[in-house]
């Protein structure tokens, strides 16, 4: 009985060191969006990253990403149309300054290394599922994970005004600090 114990014991701690803790770091990482306005794709960033991200490559079951950018920093180089993004009928920054990503499940890698990673995102005061492949990439400790989706901006009830359009594609490049 007690050398199984002690064998549980020794897995338990060998899994254990698997696991590894990061912080998202602002410096090296990109959160960009690309949206048409009045049909010219219009590119944008935020920056802000924060939270923390539980990577385990070879239990992906109990990987856990919580991360969050600050909604104010949007930033598409026309200062004037930044400030109507940060405005009520957008980002509404004032009552919700963070957009965040909880994951709920992380799979893969597939034949090609990616994972894929499904989650909750919440932007103002909605929360929809999505899902979307990733690449991950060890940088010394560190590691950078990449990867795109699309959504609606109606289904977040961001703007409202018809020149732009409702679909935007969301790219991030996640500099992961190993804590």
């Amino acid at each position: 009985m007690m050398k199984f114990l002690l064998g549980g014991l020794m897995l338990l701690s060998a899994a254990g060191c698997l696991a590894q803790q990061y912080k998202p770091a602002d410096q090296g990482s990109e959160i960009g969006f690309v949206i048409k306005n009045f049909g010219i794709n219009t590119k944008g960033t935020f920056s802000g990253l924060n939270g923390n991200i539980g990577w385990y490559p070879r239990h992906t079951d109990s990987c856990l990403f919580d991360v969050s950018i600050d909604a104010a920093t949007v930033n598409t180089d026309n200062s004037m149309r930044d400030d109507h993004l940060k405005k009520e009928a957008f980002f509404d920054v004032e009552k919700h300054p963070r957009i965040r990503f909880v994951s709920t499940s992380v799979t893969g890698p597939d034949r090609k290394g990616h994972y894929t990673i499904t989650g909750r995102l919440t932007i103002k005061d909605t929360t929809k599922d999505i899902s979307f492949p990733f690449l991950v990439t060890a940088l010394g400790d560190d590691l950078i994970f990449k990867g795109s989706f699309t959504l609606n901006r109606r289904d977040f009830d961001v703007g409202g005004s018809s020149t732009i359009s409702n679909q935007l594609t969301v790219s991030l490049t996640v500099l992961a600090k190993k804590q």
